[in-house]
């Protein structure tokens, strides 16, 4: 079964399934997005957002190694869109001999040769205007569609546009020279970002664009969206950036009736008609933001929770009556004469009671059976950090230190020290150093000038931006053997960790959303955790859910954790100490509150 895409204005998506031999992702899928419009996609690691834009997009199933999980799966249903609609996907597509010159000339491709038909038809305007022919309406509408075209691709601006992008995004010192490769993660992130925005297409579809994105970027994203002229669709877990960008919500997570399509669209909604939106199938009025959002969908979830225990309450005792229980109702009373006439009547009426009571109660069974709510699935809950460890406290030693260092105008850091249970966030804007300092303090990075300082028998752990796994046909549970050695991993099942699914242990990894296998790295690293902890940007990819139950697991932590985060939600949060890097150096301020 295949997808059919047609071209409009609008964006829409028409009774959307797939589905995979194991497992089911989405059914009759539905919901519009109008020019101006941004439609945010929430739910779980794994709930199908990445699949959802890549099919808008038409790259479901292309045989690379991110999107290979498409080639087994089974669609069907409509797409309406733009014809010029672009991905942002979480894979980038460049390869890493390509220069920062020519991905983005390659990304104004389109607005050039839009540029030269727009030449072409106002010469052939010119021609006809000079000579005229029968052909005077067709060549005046050409130019009219050639205009129209230019106008939404902003073909006049787009050397301005290059630069304010570049610069908003926080690449514009990266050179026109400089190779993909030569590129940090975020790096590479906030460029492909840049360059898609620089192309202009008519509809956007973006999958997490704020992640690697410090505050002053986020900001620039956010009023670029919001100026977009074009429906827009994108993926995020950046309860923020949802606040600030979605005008829509359409939750992906299961509910009573299938995914629920939230709409912004009027903010004059009251609490009560939110409340039934949930409850509703299809697209429904949704006046609130995403943080209300939060609240109203947990409130929901407690409704289907008591929906279907009492319903299962209901089932269990219609089957019993059905069964035959009802037929002892005060069946086998003696008579209270011996008149056998009256006895007889007695009896016959007790007869048609109990018939009715159980044809009713049939009628009832039948079609409760048939309506009755779906349990609501358990959610993916993270079991926190499993024991195997403890901090170093047996003396007052360091855990690290580091004196004077230096990394080739990175970082310069004139002390910084470690201890046993020390909780650290690292903030800063982007290039600030913060990847550089975790590095150095994980021992990945050497030093250019200065000590680094680690006690004897430390072992150090980090939890990198950028999720890359050798073997991606093996599955989960046969990396975490492998990786921890049988013993510890029958000591720490990997299904005890919260982390992944049951039903996504035996998977190929391959197969798994990013978010997942960010999940899967976390594993690794907590299922021995080791004495300090380093997380790079550990909210990325993970849904907000996870994200909230780590923060918390982390504040109990048996060690040393420091973390480096722009995660607007998670520094409002955080209550240990705080070190702010600017232009590769140390600033300390105090906690944000």
């Amino acid at each position: 079964m295949t997808v059919s895409i047609t071209n409009s204005h609008h964006l829409r998506v028409d009774g959307l399934s797939v589905s995979y031999p194991d497992r089911r992702v989405f059914t009759d899928l539905g919901f519009a997005v109008a020019p101006g419009q941004r439609l945010g996609l929430i739910g779980e690691n794994g709930a199908g957002k990445s699949t959802l834009l890549r099919l808008i997009a038409g790259e479901f199933g292309r045989a690379d190694a991110a999107a290979s999980a498409g080639s087994n799966a089974e669609t069907s249903g409509r797409i309406v869109r733009p014809r010029r609609t672009s991905l942002l996907a979480q894979e980038l597509p460049f390869a890493p001999q390509e220069r920062v010159g020519e991905v983005l000339e390659a990304a104004l491709a389109e607005v050039r040769a839009i540029e030269r038909e727009l030449d072409a038809a106002a010469a052939a305007l010119a021609s006809d205007a000079a000579e005229p022919s029968d052909a005077g309406d067709s060549t005046a509408a050409r130019y009219s569609a050639a205009l129209d075209a230019a106008e939404r691709a902003e073909v006049w601006s787009a050397e301005a546009r290059r630069d304010e992008l570049l610069e908003g995004l926080g690449v514009g010192d990266l050179g026109l020279d400089r190779r993909i490769a030569e590129l940090s993660g975020g790096q590479r992130s906030r460029f492909a970002l840049a360059a898609l925005l620089l192309s202009a297409p008519d509809a956007l579809l973006l999958d997490e664009p704020s992640n690697h994105l410090d505050d002053a970027a986020a900001a620039f994203l956010e009023d670029r969206l919001r100026a977009w002229r074009g429906p827009v669709v994108f993926a995020s877990h950046d309860r923020a950036f949802l606040d600030r960008a979605a005008t829509g919500l359409l939750d992906l997570d299961p509910g009573r009736a299938g995914a629920l399509a939230l709409s912004a669209s009027s903010h004059a909604a009251s609490t009560a008609s939110r409340d039934d939106a949930l409850a509703a199938s299809g697209g429904t009025v949704f006046g609130g933001g995403f943080s209300e959002f939060l609240d109203v969908k947990a409130k929901e979830r407690v409704r289907w929770r008591r929906q279907y225990d009492d319903e299962q309450s209901e089932l269990k005792q219609l089957r019993s009556d059905v069964g035959g229980a009802a037929r002892r109702v005060a069946h086998g009373r003696a008579a209270t004469d011996n008149d056998k006439f009256i006895r007889h009547f007695k009896g016959e009426n007790v007869d048609q009671a109990v018939s009715r009571r159980v044809r009713n109660a049939e009628l009832r069974l039948a079609t409760l059976e048939r309506e009755q709510v779906a349990k609501p699935p358990s959610p993916l809950v993270f079991a926190g950090i499993p024991s195997g460890s403890h901090a170093l406290e047996a003396s007052s030693d360091l855990l690290l230190q580091l004196s004077d260092v230096a990394v080739d105008g990175r970082l310069a850091i004139e002390s910084l020290q470690v201890a046993p249970l020390t909780r650290l966030l690292v903030t800063g804007a982007n290039g600030a150093g913060k990847s550089t300092l975790l590095n150095v303090l994980a021992g990945a990075q050497r030093v250019d000038d200065g000590l680094v300082h680690r006690r004897k028998g430390l072992r150090v752990q980090l939890l990198e931006q950028d999720v890359r796994f050798a073997d991606l046909a093996t599955s989960p549970r046969r990396l975490y053997e492998r990786v921890l050695g049988e013993r510890r991993a029958q000591q720490v099942p990997l299904g005890g960790l919260g982390l992944i699914a049951p039903r996504d242990e035996s998977r190929p990894i391959g197969a798994l959303s990013v978010g997942q296998q960010r999940r899967l790295a976390l594993a690794l690293v907590i299922a021995r955790p080791p004495h300090v902890f380093l997380l790079d940007e550990p909210t990325n990819h993970l849904s907000l859910a996870l994200a909230t139950d780590l923060e918390e697991a982390l504040g109990t932590y048996p060690g040393a954790v420091v973390i480096a985060s722009h995660d607007r939600w998670l520094r409002r949060r955080w209550s240990g100490e705080e070190l702010e890097l600017a232009a590769g150096s140390r600033a300390p301020v105090a906690a944000l509150r």
